[in-house]
């Protein structure tokens, strides 16, 4: 089978092979950094159509081949029954690029547009329902790790959601365990740029399907800081590596949250023993599932 390299010309060519192999660094160093993939993991690869959940799981089948562990990958779609969704795709793409996947088929879009009002975002229960579905599922087909296609601009998007609409320093861990402690759910993507993974998916020409039940809404909260960061990557270059970088460096006696450092007892932890002794054990500090 022609590759994707076959039909550019010598500088696309070097182009596309630069892109490439960022890419597989980045989620190879994400994947060594948060011990994302161990020895005889079954990893469930979340696709559902975008570019990004594409890209991820075409760079951890590249990786797959030169990684020294041994793990097996199964894609797996959620057909939400959109109007107009189109079934094909998906398997016809799959079963050409050889890949084992699975299907599952729940109703969501039903309950979706039955419980929130019109023009309302229908993001948060479409996103809840969907999570429900894949994690039982995970553990029917006996996968422990699940990958889902989260990339670098979606955790610093989600930080400054939850900073600016819901009163929290909050993002996307690349790694986290599920509240029943019965999913491990991975985001390999964590330290690539949604620039990159667009570059590359028009390289490689993935079969796109469009959301059609939430992609019309184009004044989700969302869309509002994403278009506020993508002014300042133009404006200020580095400045997103910059936000993310803070994220994996946190001071928690410079901030204000008293269940993550013992201000009460500040005087007495000094003389006791130190700075560390007024220090709490942060846990999961950006958490969220």
């Amino acid at each position: 089978m022609a590759s994707v390299t076959d039909s550019l010309d010598a500088k696309h060519r070097t182009h596309f092979n630069k892109l490439q192999k960022k890419l597989r660094r980045e989620v190879g160093k994400a994947i060594a950094d948060y011990n994302m993939i161990a020895d005889g993991d079954k990893v469930m690869v979340c696709l559902s159509g975008g570019k990004d959940s594409y890209t991820m799981l075409e760079i951890l089948r590249n990786l797959q081949l030169s990684a020294p562990v041994s793990f097996e990958l199964v894609a797996v779609n959620l057909d939400q029954k959109q109007p107009g969704f189109p079934e094909h795709v998906l398997p016809d793409y799959l079963e050409k690029e050889g890949v084992s996947y699975h299907i599952l088929e729940k109703d969501t879009y039903s309950i979706v547009k039955e419980k929130v009002p019109e023009g309302k975002t229908t993001c948060g229960l479409c996103s809840r329902l969907r999570r429900g579905s894949l994690y039982g599922f995970a553990e029917e087909i006996g996968a422990n790790k699940i990958a889902l296609g989260h990339h670098r601009d979606d955790i610093v998007e989600t930080l400054f959601l939850n900073m600016f609409f819901g009163g929290k320093m909050k993002a996307m861990p690349p790694k986290l365990r599920s509240d029943d402690n019965k999913n491990v759910v991975i985001r390999p993507l964590a330290y690539c740029r949604e620039k990159d993974i667009v570059r590359f998916a028009r390289y490689k020409d993935f079969p796109i399907i469009p959301c059609n039940l939430c992609g019309s809404q184009e004044n989700l909260q969302r869309q509002t800081i994403k278009e506020m960061l993508n002014n300042w990557d133009r404006e200020h270059p580095g400045r997103i590596e910059s936000i993310f970088s803070a994220i994996q460096n946190i001071a928690p006696s410079q901030l204000a949250d008293t269940r993550l450092f013992d201000f009460e007892h500040l005087e007495d932890g000094v003389q006791r023993a130190g700075q560390q002794a007024h220090r709490l054990d942060v846990v999961n500090l950006f958490g969220g599932h």
